[in-house]
């Protein structure tokens, strides 16, 4: 069973901060130590409210939501076919 899952990109003061708290919130996948920023993913149904409380932390400057799952993905390929001129 999968759960709906929303990404949020979590600019930090702290790492040490950061990877010992942010934890408790979501599923951290990254963080850059070089940026300062995690990426994150939490409950959508519970996004903005996790928002709220990140936000509020002492050592977060910025929260921001990934709108990588709203990027199309599909594509179409309309072009004409060039293997043929690449063939020997």
């Amino acid at each position: 069973m999968l759960t709906d899952r929303s990404g949020l990109i979590v600019w930090v003061t702290d790492l040490k901060a950061a990877n010992k708290h942010l934890e408790r919130y979501g599923s951290v996948h990254f963080i850059s130590k070089r940026l300062h920023y995690a990426a994150m993913y939490v409950h959508a149904s519970k996004l903005e409210e996790t928002m709220k409380q990140l936000q509020k932390l002492a050592f977060v400057k910025k929260v921001e939501r990934s709108y990588r799952n709203e990027i199309q993905t599909e594509y179409s390929n309309n072009g004409a076919d060039k293997s043929s001129f690449y063939t020997l």
